[in-house]
């Protein structure tokens, strides 16, 4: 028996599911309701290390590099969810934000077993992504001792990127190859082991936290508004019209004639109703403010 792994809190019986197998069907959904709850707290712990984490990618993709999200299972899934999320939510390049599961694509569908557990595959996806002093990787692993996960901080941190990782478990393996170690701790599973349950949920609202925040202070948003989305679809583009009037206060048929005159580019439109600049120049005092429209539109009034 391997003593790293029964010493950790995701492999320990839950004492309150015990009998889970003779409860009526309400009885397991309150159970399950119950212990999800002390999820939002194990995740409040840990938001110190949030901070230090976010600041960290903030810096990197100011400066041009770009954050990848690696791990294994459940917790690969997860971090190919939430970078898939990234370009249509804040218009950023597929490439900036990038999740990468053990196993390959392949494994996001049907487990692909023993792969976790490869290191040399883990230090491989490092060289094949091409990886950069420039970048950060974060690693996401339940149990913290992924040998895909922790190879490919290890191998990221030789070449000098920055490393983050997502555990929830204390002292893990992962800890001493991370700058930073975000570990919500939320106890042992309703299932024992089963780290798809509260663990999987903890790591959904750390990237959650981790994306949105840096990509706020990357100034993709305007108060609350996804400024920068993609109106892709007939959604976002009615999402897109509904943001330009919240944040101008003009009527539908004024910010559709707005955002087909900035090219479907929301933000664009928005600074041209504020600063009543055409799109060539709304756009050029706005990549002088890096993209931030309540900077660009302050500069603006400022100088006028």
């Amino acid at each position: 028996m391997d003593e790293y792994l029964s010493g950790l809190t995701t492999e320990k019986i839950n004492e309150r599911t015990l009998m889970i197998d003779e409860c009526t069907t309400e009885q397991m959904l309150r159970l399950m309701n119950e212990q999800d709850a002390i999820v939002p707290n194990a995740v409040a712990a840990e938001i110190p290390q949030i901070m230090k984490a976010v600041d960290i990618l903030h810096h990197v993709l100011k400066n041009g590099g770009r954050m990848f999200y690696v791990g294994a299972g459940s917790s690969g899934r997860l971090g190919v969810l939430d970078a898939s999320e990234c370009p249509p939510t804040f218009g950023i390049d597929p490439w900036v934000v990038q999740g990468h599961i053990a196993g390959g694509d392949g494994a996001l569908r049907l487990a692909v077993e023993g792969y976790e557990d490869n290191a040399e595959e883990g230090i491989a996806l490092i060289e094949r992504c091409g990886v950069t002093a420039q970048d950060a990787v974060i690693g996401i692993t339940a149990s913290g001792s992924a040998q895909f996960v922790i190879a490919s901080l290890k191998k990221a941190k030789e070449i000098g990127a920055a490393t983050i990782g997502v555990v929830n478990n204390i002292n893990s393996k992962l800890e001493p190859v991370c700058d930073v170690c975000i570990a919500p701790v939320v106890g042992p599973e309703v299932i024992m082991g089963s780290t798809r349950l509260k663990a999987g949920t903890a790591q959904k609202l750390v990237l959650n936290m981790l994306t949105t925040c840096t990509m706020v202070k990357l100034g993709k948003t305007y108060n609350n508004l996804m400024v920068d989305m993609k109106a892709s679809n007939n959604k976002l583009y009615d999402r897109s019209v509904r943001i330009i009037q919240a944040a101008t206060g003009v009527d539908d048929v004024t910010a559709i004639s707005y955002l087909e005159s900035a090219s479907m580019n929301c933000k664009l439109a928005i600074m041209m109703i504020k600063t009543g600049l055409d799109a060539a120049e709304a756009e050029r005092k706005l990549a002088e403010c890096d993209g931030s429209l309540k900077t660009a539109i302050r500069t603006y009034s400022e100088v006028v």
